[in-house]
């Protein structure tokens, strides 16, 4: 009996062994899955929580947007980092709110965008938003088309105010005949497109582009492009302009430079008739004393030698003053 026992136990043993092992690898597998349930519990809560703060946060934005000062407001500052995201400098590439008296009354756009050759492009940046506002709200889908529609309707309604100011009117020859909405979200721009696929060419008879920030963004740095264009050329006109400047006073130089070439010649020449003159008119009769033994012993009268160098003259074409007309001469 003993020995069978130790034979059951002898065989018993790795299933028991195996048995242990595999208990601990449940007790491992449940520690990590109260560990991960606990994490993802704590993840839960944390969006649950950052969900709940957007959720006021954009409340409160659509409460603020409903009053149009604020609206008004927000509109022109997203115009303009738009354009600052552009490269377009404030008061040299762009004015905001300027005003102008017109026969209706005062009328100040939102922005004037400079273009190269002293052209502007007007923009306005008052967008009506309200319906928008209250499609966000909305309880069902029915509703939310409802209030869509009337978004884009309220646009359309602004872009035909818009297009009556006429703009182009008071910057004449200096802005094309249009004037920029900018809507500024694209949400704002494709929720009225959804509502209203036939608002582009709406706008367009009335003389008003419609501009989203992504569309906007191409439209200003080709602007800036121009610019940039306008400044090279700029500077090669000055260039060019210096270019002749300089060429032609570096004609007057090589004028002033033959002139003093032409009085040195002059100073050489009468130099060697002078030293001549001394050596055949003036030292010969000088030279008579040393014999009559009137002069001092070891004195005597050398000639001052000849300046044999020529001048070189210039020879460079450009350097040379432009041949006389026989009319000029005469």
């Amino acid at each position: 009996l003993e020995q069978r026992e130790k034979a059951i136990s002898v065989l018993v043993e790795p299933v028991k062994a195996s048995l242990d092992k595999f208990e601990k690898q449940v007790q491992e597998l449940e520690k990590n899955r109260a560990s991960a349930y606990s994490s993802l519990e704590t993840q839960l809560k944390s969006l649950s929580q950052t969900q709940e703060y957007l959720r006021n946060e954009t409340g409160n934005l659509v409460k603020a947007l409903r009053a149009p000062h604020v609206r008004g407001r927000w509109g022109e500052l997203t115009l303009k980092r738009v354009v600052e995201m552009a490269g377009m400098l404030d008061h040299c590439d762009f004015i905001e709110q300027e005003s102008r008296d017109t026969e209706e009354g005062r009328q100040r756009p939102d922005m004037i965008i400079n273009m190269p050759g002293n052209k502007k492009i007007v923009v306005d940046a008052k967008v009506p938003l309200s319906a928008y506002l209250e499609a966000l709200e909305a309880q069902d889908e029915e509703e939310r088309r409802r209030k869509l529609a009337d978004h884009a309707r309220q646009l359309r309604d602004h872009i035909g105010k818009l297009g009556k100011k006429s703009y182009w009117e008071q910057y004449r020859n200096e802005t094309p005949e249009f004037v920029v909405l900018f809507i500024p979200g694209e949400v704002f721009y494709s929720a009225a497109l959804e509502a209203d696929p036939t608002l582009i060419e709406g706008a367009a008879s009335e003389k008003v582009m419609l501009a989203s920030p992504a569309n906007l963004i191409p439209l200003l740095r080709a602007v800036h492009y121009g610019w940039k264009q306008e400044a090279i050329a700029e500077n090669a006109q000055q260039i060019s302009n210096l270019g002749k400047e300089l060429y032609e006073r570096i004609g007057t130089l090589a004028k002033h430079w033959a002139r003093v070439g032409g009085h040195l010649g002059g100073a050489v020449k009468a130099y060697n008739e002078s030293v001549a003159t001394l050596e055949s008119r003036v030292l010969v009769s000088a030279r008579k004393f040393e014999a009559l033994k009137t002069t001092s012993a070891g004195a005597s009268l050398d000639s001052p030698a000849q300046v044999e160098a020529a001048l070189r003259e210039i020879s460079a074409p450009e350097m040379l003053a432009p041949p006389q007309s026989k009319d000029t001469a005469e």
